[in-house]
């Protein structure tokens, strides 16, 4: 429960901040508070509670083409630690990044050509196509458009940020 969403004015997840930082734009009223825990903080003449998500009073202009660098971490995020062939949740020890296209035949490493695959179905697929080993991808792999994904609070957190991702 250390870091907070960010929402622009028009709800689009912008970052994530700590609780702090999130107070601050709160006390000087350039954000409000859009969810909450039952924790408070107080001082002498406030009480505040911890805050979740907040949401910037004002829009923010943010530039589209920001380079998203592929990492398994990222990968994990967009994927939501899910399998893309049977849809297991095994735990992140347990799942691979998978090339749609393999190297070995000239695929790169881009978000449209990766996807998280449990170790069974990545070795089960080996150096083929899903279509040729007959392993249907659940969902396309795509670039994330949005990604104020620090996916490394809480699992409760995480639910809770889940209809502002995505």
């Amino acid at each position: 429960m250390n870091n907070v969403l960010v929402l622009n004015a028009s709800y689009e997840p912008l970052s994530v901040v700590s609780v702090k930082r999130a107070i601050v734009l709160l006390l000087k009223e350039k954000a409000e508070v859009i969810e909450a825990t039952k924790a408070v903080i107080r001082s002498e003449y406030l009480t505040l509670q911890i805050p979740l998500v907040i949401r910037l009073v004002y829009y923010v202009r943010i530039p589209r083409r920001i380079s998203l660098p592929v990492s398994r971490r990222a990968l994990l995020a967009r994927d939501l630690y899910t399998c893309q062939y049977c849809g297991a949740q095994p735990g992140k020890q347990d799942l691979t990044v998978d090339h749609v296209l393999p190297r070995s035949r000239g695929g790169k490493t881009t978000w449209q050509n990766v996807a998280i695959a449990c170790k069974r179905c990545n070795s089960r697929k080996g150096s083929k196509t899903p279509k040729e080993a007959n392993m249907p991808l659940l969902a396309k792999p795509a670039r994330p458009k949005y990604f104020a994904m620090a996916y490394v609070t809480s699992l409760e957190t995480r639910n809770i940020w889940e209809k502002y991702i995505w």
